[in-house]
């Protein structure tokens, strides 16, 4: 936020964070900014004022309330609430915002659609998952990296029902400093796994059908597992970070305990805007771009095959970079929006303060709904999956169709089950 906004008169300090508080899954979104502190300085809850942009986090990290520190009087702040202290603390001046109006009923109903992301993306890549580890051959070429995507993005879902008891608190984090680096590793590291894994496999797509389509299937497959690997690594590395900086910290008058990163004390704003270009550039940016190139190409390259029952493939093919491009360009748009707003090129308002607050949580929010959506554009989607999906469920366990007793569910044919797809037509 930075000093001079607004001057509520003596010299004081508060605890708002340098633009709005993030939500979970950018790298440095998670993040709180620093909050000023003056040494020995008496700390008053300013009522009814609060700081909107606190909340950027899922459910980590909210704004705190506006706290002020008056120099003139006697001090009783304990030193230990804060990770700052003496010179290291940045004294600037204060803006007071009105609460936002229904922020309650915003994170309540935000809460409930978690709930629903959790629920639907648990069963959906479990069933992926389940069914991949079940195959006994993997027939289509992208097998290794749907089973990871599928991996990641359960893992992140996983980390919802945390970040939900956290939001139904105001984005409090009673859980513990541990807690609260854990769960943020495991979501950043799957969520950027996740992106990564879909890029890759454009890439993978494009490559086995145009110049690849000779090569033999292990030399493939040993390549493929070598990616993914460099993927996770990548992911982890990119996650880091944001992660070693994470803290928890309690506020003195009230008692609330805050997960935030507390970036160093000199360089606060660098970091912050680092950290978020860094999730706009390898969460967005590059992966969309090649994601979008390489489908494109893939949807030319079909088309010049002339193959007819590939040519409907090509609106799969589109699906997948206009879904990308819905569920992640309004949250990357939006923390564009703060970083401008941190660097002062737009001027600062109330009202802006409580629209990056509602944005964040709506965009990411829809960003999370591409774990539920990736199983189908995928996985189901694909008739090369259902036929492994329906080798590990229908053939093996339905009595219905009395179809297990005639064919072993190891050796069904795609022949077998394209007529058997048909006659259910």
């Amino acid at each position: 936020m930075g000093g001079g906004r607004s001057v509520t008169g003596g010299q004081l300090a508060f605890t708002l964070e340098l633009g709005a508080s993030k939500p979970p899954f950018s790298p440095s979104a998670l993040a709180g900014r620093v909050s000023p502190c003056p040494p020995k300085a008496r700390e008053r809850t300013a009522e009814g004022s609060r700081a909107p942009r606190a909340g950027r986090q899922l459910a980590a990290r909210s704004a705190m309330d506006l706290h002020l520190f008056d120099y003139s009087e006697p001090g009783n702040f304990s030193d230990s609430s804060w990770p700052c202290n003496g010179s290291d603390c940045l004294v600037v001046d204060t803006v007071l915002c009105p609460n936002m109006p229904n922020k309650s009923v915003l994170l309540y109903t935000l809460s409930f659609i978690y709930i629903f992301i959790f629920v639907t993306g648990m069963i959906a890549n479990s069933v992926v998952v389940w069914a991949n580890i079940q195959a006994k051959t993997t027939g289509y070429d992208t097998h290794c990296y749907i089973l990871n995507l599928a991996i990641a993005d359960l893992w992140v879902v996983v980390t919802i029902p945390v970040w939900v008891v956290s939001l139904m608190q105001h984005n409090q984090w009673p859980m513990g400093e541990l807690t609260c680096k854990i769960t943020h590793l495991i979501f950043s590291i799957n969520l950027f796994g996740s992106i990564f894994f879909l890029t890759c496999m454009s890439v993978d797509r494009y490559f086995s059908i145009a110049y690849f389509a000779g090569t033999s299937s292990r030399r493939k497959k040993v390549v493929r597992r070598v990616v993914c690997a460099l993927v996770w690594l990548l992911a982890f590395c990119v996650s880091l970070p944001d992660t070693y900086y994470l803290k928890t910290v309690t506020s003195a008058s009230n008692n609330e305990t805050y997960c935030r990163s507390f970036y160093p004390e000199h360089s606060v704003k660098e970091w912050l805007i680092s950290m978020e270009l860094i999730s706009v550039v390898l969460g967005f940016a590059i992966p969309f771009c090649i994601i979008a190139v390489f489908y494109c190409l893939l949807a030319r390259a079909i088309a010049a095959s002339g193959d007819q029952e590939k040519q409907s493939s090509r609106k799969i093919i589109f699906s997948y970079v206009v879904v990308f491009l819905v569920c992640w360009l309004p949250y990357h748009v939006v923390v564009l929006l703060d970083i401008f707003s941190i660097l002062h090129y737009i001027p600062f308002t109330c009202q802006l303060e409580n629209f990056i607050f509602t944005a964040l949580h709506v965009t990411q929010c829809l960003s999370l709904v591409h774990c539920c959506v990736n199983p189908v554009l995928y996985s189901f989607i694909s008739r090369n999956y259902r036929y492994e999906l329906m080798k590990a469920f229908i053939f093996k366990y339905s009595a219905k169709t009395g179809l297990t007793k005639l064919i072993d569910a190891s050796r069904v044919s795609e022949t077998e089950y394209s007529a058997l797809e048909q006659n259910t037509k």
